[in-house]
This record gives C-alpha cells, structure tokens and sequence, in this order.
C-alpha cells in the first residue's frame, strides 16, 4: 500500500456516514481508494432501543501499513477501535472525538450485538492526491 502525499492534493471533500448495524459485528462500513486518504473527524454511535442496551464492534484492517519516514515493527494490520463497548439503552457513545488516518485499502468493518439497535454516525474528509 503506498501512502499517499497529502501535500499536493487534487481534491479535499467533506462528508458524513452514518448505517443503522446489523447484528453482523464485521459488516463492510467503509473501503479507502487507491490514492486516498480518508481523515475521520468524529464516531457517534447512538443506542435507539428504549429498552435494551446493545454492544458494538468497530475495528479497521490494514492498519500495519506505516508512513513514509516511519519505521514500526511488528504491527497488527487489525486494530479495534471498539470491542463489545456497551452502548446503554436510549443513550450516545462517543467513539472517536479525535482525528484518524484511514490509509488507502483500509477497511472499516462494524456491527451490533443486537440488529438495528446501533446507529453509528461518521464525519470525515476524502484527502485525494490523484
């Protein structure tokens, strides 16, 4: 995987994302592109049963992939950024309020314990240098 040189970029597009999970907890959400980079700003993920409380699962693949200048040794190329996390009945959890990189080829894999309880809401930037 290359990693693309977000200095001299062709294009910056905003956008959000948002699936109602399934209780398939490695559903396909998103796949980067060749050629870009996606900037996750912020991961909501909302619990819209009144009643039961719902797990989530939100990992990325291909995160062994360093940057150019960086050398890392034995990366995971599967990382969690939630495992089971509790998401309470009627309630919102904030996965992720700090900015992340998905590289190109990364995919971003999520699901619920329970079908349609979980809304997850993202807010990113396409970065594309092509």
């Amino acid at each position: 995987m290359a990693n693309p040189n977000i200095v001299s970029v062709t294009s910056i597009y905003g956008g959000n994302a948002s699936w109602n999970l399934s209780a398939t907890l490695d559903a396909t959400l998103l796949t980067v592109s060749a050629d870009v980079i996606v900037k996750i700003n912020s991961i909501l993920c909302a619990n819209v049963d009144t009643a039961a409380d719902a797990q989530l699962n939100l990992l990325i693949d291909g995160v062994g992939t360093t940057v150019t200048g960086v050398t890392g040794t034995s990366l995971a190329t599967t990382i969690y950024l939630a495992k089971t996390v509790n998401v309470p009945a009627d309630d919102v959890l904030s996965v992720l309020d700090k900015p992340i990189y998905l590289m190109e080829n990364d995919i971003l894999y999520g699901g619920a314990s329970a079908a349609s309880d979980l809304d997850l809401f993202i807010s990113y930037e396409v970065i594309n240098d092509a």
